[in-house]
């Protein structure tokens, strides 16, 4: 995998982010592959195709490439609030690729893909609507919250300018595969206690650590009064799904 950014052409171009959203482009439809399947390219669409860039030829997966010139941290700004709301609810995400690049000279830094079952409603952030005198005023925009995105669906295919073997990558996804079965407004709490038990930092754990969680999953489903035994429930999830094992007397290890 080549990790230098195509520069033929880019002059015509004035802004420095159009012409890395070009020049990303170039490289992902030269470089990509799907990692849902065993393709070893994906078509790129034409740039007025609404959501998704890529589109594997081989399982129909679509998937939308985002870049930047810094690490993406907690926040990625994404469109309108209502419609990603909707999208997340019907189960419509795109597969997301995150492309972190190196100006000078252009060159991949890293690269994330993101799987489309692993957006829930608790990683979904309202902007504050435009103002009066901007040209969409009243336009509400909305922030996907990565942090809110269990690691393990953060899935390194470059990693620190060295490219993941794309077997290691499919491997990874197909592990988390069994999550994509789970109806989204439920499959929320279910990525919420993921998330909360891989915020432990440690493989193994207690029932009472993750109950001391409480507070921070409540703000994330406000209108549930029974939280402790909703995660005792989502425990057993991730149980069936092979996430997590049970060790007995209220001890558990991630897988």
């Amino acid at each position: 995998m080549n990790l230098s950014l195509p520069t033929e052409g880019l002059s015509k171009y004035r802004s420095a982010s159009q012409r890395a959203r070009i020049s990303s482009e170039s490289w992902a439809a030269d470089n990509l592959y799907c990692p849902r399947c065993t393709a070893d390219s994906l078509d790129q669409l034409p740039s007025n195709t609404p959501v998704i860039d890529f589109q594997c030829s081989n399982c129909d997966s679509g998937y939308q490439l985002k870049s930047g010139s810094h690490a993406f941290r907690n926040k990625l700004t994404d469109g309108a609030y209502s419609q990603m709301h909707t999208a997340i609810l019907r189960g419509n995400t795109p597969n997301l690729f995150l492309l972190h690049y190196h100006q000078n000279p252009l060159s991949v830094a890293s690269l994330l893909f993101i799987p489309d079952f692993a957006f829930t409603l608790s990683a979904l952030e309202r902007r504050k609507p435009l103002a009066v005198t901007a040209r969409r005023a009243g336009w509400i925009g909305c922030n996907i919250l990565l942090n809110h995105i269990p690691q393990d669906a953060q899935i390194g295919v470059i990693n620190e300018k060295r490219p993941v073997p794309p077997g290691d990558v499919r491997r990874a996804f197909k592990k988390l595969k069994p999550l994509a079965s789970l109806k989204p407004e439920k499959r929320g709490w279910t990525l919420d206690v993921l998330n909360s038990a891989r915020s432990l930092g440690k493989t193994e754990f207690e029932l009472p650590e993750i109950y001391a969680l409480e507070n921070s999953l409540k703000k994330l489903h406000p209108d549930n009064h029974h939280i402790q035994p909703k995660i005792r429930q989502q425990l057993q999830v991730l149980r069936d799904l092979g996430l997590l094992k049970f060790l007995g007397d209220g001890s558990y290890r991630l897988t």
